[in-house]
C-alpha cells in the first residue's frame, strides 16, 4: 500500500475455541480480514471436560483460513504460567497431541510469556516458530519472574547451539491503539486474545486499528517474516539465570 515501511503481522492468542459466542466473533473476524491481514490463530489445546470433536472442528476451520500455532496454558485454562512439573515436556506431549489429530502448528507461544532454556529447545525439537518474546516486560511480572526481551525478528542461538526463529510481539491491541499514530518498529506484531471481542466496543475498535495498520506497515501473515539478524539465548533472557 503506498506510503507504507515494513510489514504489519498479527496473532490471537486463542484461547476460548468451545464457547460458542467468541468464536462466532473470532471466526467472523479471521474471514473479514480487517485491513487484509492475516490474523494467525495461536490456539490452546483443550483441557480436561472440553469438548475434543467441537474444538478439532473449529482449530481446523481457523487452520484454514491463516496460520495457526500452538498456545499453551500451563496450568489451567485461566492460569496461564507453570506452577508445577516439567514445562517442556509438557510442550512437547502437547505438541505430540496437535500432530496425532492431524494438525501440524508452526508457530507457538508459551502463556504468560513463559519460556525458559529447556521450553526453548523443546519449541526447536517440535520445529516451531517462537513468539514468546516480547518488545516490553509484562507490568504484572514479579522481580522473579523470568521472560524473554526481543524487540524484533532474529534467529536466536539456543544453548544446544541451535538457531530458532522468533517473532517477537511488539504490541498488544491495547498499546497498538495507543501508539498508532506514532513511530512504529519495522515489523510490527500486534497480539490480543479472542474473549476481546465479547465487548463490540472493543471489537469495532480492534478492526479499526488493523485497518489503520495497515496503512503504516504492509500486511502479511505471520510466517512470511524472515530475519537475517542473529543473536543469542544468553543477550535475550531476562530475570532468573538460564
Amino acid at each position: 500500500m503506498p506510503g507504507t515501511q515494513g510489514y504489519a503481522v498479527v496473532s490471537c492468542h486463542v484461547e476460548r475455541v468451545n464457547d460458542d459466542r467468541v468464536w462466532e466473533r473470532y471466526s467472523a473476524l479471521l474471514r473479514r480480514r480487517p485491513g487484509g491481514i492475516p490474523i494467525a490463530s495461536l490456539l490452546r489445546p483443550p483441557a480436561s471436560g472440553e469438548d475434543v470433536d467441537v474444538w478439532l472442528e473449529r482449530a481446523r476451520e481457523a487452520a484454514s483460513l491463516a496460520p495457526y500455532g500452538h498456545h499453551i496454558h500451563w496450568t489451567s485454562p485461566t492460569h496461564a504460567r507453570p506452577t508445577a512439573g516439567d514445562p517442556a515436556e509438557r510442550v512437547r506431549e502437547e505438541g505430540a497431541w496437535f500432530r496425532a489429530a492431524g494438525l501440524e502448528p508452526r508457530f507457538f507461544c508459551g502463556g504468560g510469556w513463559y519460556t525458559d532454556a529447556s521450553v526453548a529447545e523443546a519449541v526447536a525439537d517440535l520445529g516451531y516458530v517462537e513468539c514468546t518474546a516480547l518488545a516490553w516486560r509484562p507490568s504484572y511480572l514479579g522481580s522473579d519472574e523470568a521472560w524473554v526481551e526481543l524487540a524484533q525478528p532474529a534467529w536466536v542461538q539456543l544453548p544446544s547451539g541451535r538457531d530458532v526463529l522468533t517473532i517477537p510481539t511488539t504490541h498488544s491491541f491495547g498499546m497498538l491503539a495507543r501508539a498508532i499514530t506514532k513511530p512504529l518498529p519495522p515489523v510490527v506484531h500486534m497480539h490480543f486474545h479472542d474473549y476481546e471481542l465479547l465487548d463490540r466496543r472493543r471489537a469495532a475498535a480492534l478492526s479499526a486499528v488493523l485497518r489503520a495498520l495497515a496503512f503504516r506497515r504492509r500486511p502479511i501473515a505471520l510466517g512470511e517474516v524472515a530475519s537475517a539478524v542473529e543473536t543469542r539465548w544468553a543477550d535475550v533472557w531476562r530475570g532468573v539465570p538460564a
